[in-house]
């Protein structure tokens, strides 16, 4: 599993950041992001379960799981 978060939709609401702190982070400029060391890799499976609950909360649909 990888994950992004589209920036046209994130409300930098943080809900995410909340739910899985170890994979998303908001940046001092405000938004969210997912971690450096996570873009573009494979999540680690033991935070999957955390990831998609993030994406299964965020309110804005802006976070995508690719398999």
């Amino acid at each position: 599993m990888k994950v992004l978060i589209d920036p046209e939709k994130c409300v930098a609401c943080g809900s995410c950041v909340a739910i899985c702190p170890e994979v998303f982070e908001m940046k001092e400029d405000g938004t969210v992001d997912v971690k450096a060391e996570f873009k573009g890799k494979d999540i680690p499976k033991e935070l999957e379960a955390k990831v998609q609950e993030a994406h299964d909360m965020c309110p804005a649909t802006a976070i995508v799981i690719e398999a």
